[in-house]
Formats: structure tokens, C-alpha cells, sequence
């Protein structure tokens, strides 16, 4: 399993990448703007200093919404590094724009996705990566685990080689249960993967542990 960071914030990725365990970054202009981030060449840049960081994709998000801007966007998006992936939101236009990425071998993450279907539609456009949010879904009662159940079992059946990338994750369990689904990628907070290292018993374990050292030491 894969693990992306939800974030632009440079420190979180850096802290991400010294732990050893990241994969690669997944924005959007939502975080661009938390953390200040504005104005086309900010932006830009910012998404070149993410690149410098990480080994893995980073995912940057168009925010046109019609095929021909999606394009001209996408691949510019495209020509900044090699590390990045185009983020296209599932919609018609966004649909047909992924099948045209595909087809000049530039990767895309297809985003905003909430049902079996549109992951169908987005894994026969040829999207590198698919973006189920589960964490919305369980915010308006609907079960988010579920719907990465249903695209892995489409998926495995026909062989698509399109990767699950469960976005919207909340928590430690999320991360836990979509590694038992099989999502291919998680992405999420740097506190969702911190996370992943607490137990109260590796806590009370240590501490006992280094008492008894200090004990010994000082017989």
C-alpha cells in the first residue's frame, strides 16, 4: 500500500518524507490556499518545491472545468515535473479529458469520486489513479469503506489497472481497513499516519523497559 500526504504544507511533507515512509502528495487549491498559497506562479512554484522533496507522484489539481481548458491546464500542469500527476474532477468533460491524457502517456487522478460507476467510467478513460472520498461519505451516513470494496471487486474482475487511491481519510482505522480492502494508495493528514505508530502497550512497554536499564545501570 502507498502512502500519499493530503497536504501543501512543506514541513508536513518533509516530516512525511524524513519518517521513510511516503510515496508521494496529493493537493488541491483548498490547501494551496490554507496555506497561503496564491496566485498562479506561487503556485506553480510551490508545486515545484513538493516535487524537490518527495520520490513519488504529486497530484495537482486543474481547476478548469471544460475539456479544452482541462487540457491546456493539464498539461501544463504536466510539463513542470516529472513527478506530477494531473487531478481531473469526474465530469463528463473530465472524463473525456482523461481519456486524452492517457493517450499522450501523461498519469491523472481522477477526483471527487463517490460511486462504483464513476470509478468504472474513470478506469475505462485510462485514469492512472482513482479517487474515492470515503471520509465524505461517511460525514453524510453513507459507508465509505463499502464503496472501496465495490471499485477493488469491479477492478480485480476486469483487470483495470487503474489504482484505488482512498482519499478523504480521517483516521488511524481508515488507513487500517483499506489495507484490508486493498486499496493500492491512502491518502491523508500527517496525523493519520503518525498515528499508525501509537499503541498504549508499546508505550507502557518501553517505559518498562528503560526502567529496568536505569535499575541495572545503577546496580
Amino acid at each position: 500500500m502507498k502512502f500519499f500526504i493530503d497536504t501543501a504544507n512543506l514541513q508536513q511533507i518533509k516530516e512525511a518524507q524524513d519518517l521513510g515512509v511516503l510515496d508521494g502528495v496529493t493537493t488541491n487549491p483548498s490547501l494551496m490556499a490554507k496555506e497561503g498559497i496564491t496566485g498562479e506562479q506561487n503556485i506553480i512554484n510551490h508545486y515545484k518545491a513538493i516535487c524537490e522533496i518527495v520520490d513519488g507522484d504529486v497530484s495537482a489539481e486543474v481547476i478548469s472545468t471544460d475539456y479544452d481548458n482541462i487540457i491546456k491546464e493539464g498539461e501544463a500542469l504536466a510539463k513542470l515535473h516529472d513527478r506530477i500527476v494531473v487531478k481531473v474532477p469526474m465530469i463528463k468533460e473530465g472524463v473525456k479529458a482523461i481519456k486524452y491524457f492517457s493517450s499522450k502517456g501523461i498519469k491523472t487522478n481522477c477526483t471527487l469520486v463517490f460511486s462504483s460507476g464513476q470509478a468504472l467510467l474513470a478506469a475505462k478513460a485510462g485514469a492512472t489513479y482513482v479517487s474515492p472520498f470515503l471520509g465524505r461519505l461517511d460525514d453524510i451516513s453513507t459507508d465509505g469503506l463499502a464503496l472501496i470494496e465495490d471499485i477493488r471487486l469491479i477492478y480485480d474482475n476486469y483487470g483495470y489497472e487503474t489504482q484505488i487511491l482512498a482519499a478523504s481519510i480521517r483516521h488511524v482505522m481508515h488507513i487500517v481497513e483499506c489495507a484490508k480492502i486493498g486499496a493500492d494508495v491512502m491518502t491523508g493528514p500527517l496525523s493519520a499516519i503518525l498515528g499508525l505508530l501509537k499503541h498504549p502497550l508499546t508505550d507502557n512497554g518501553l517505559a518498562q523497559f528503560l526502567a529496568d536499564h536505569a535499575k541495572a545501570a545503577g546496580k
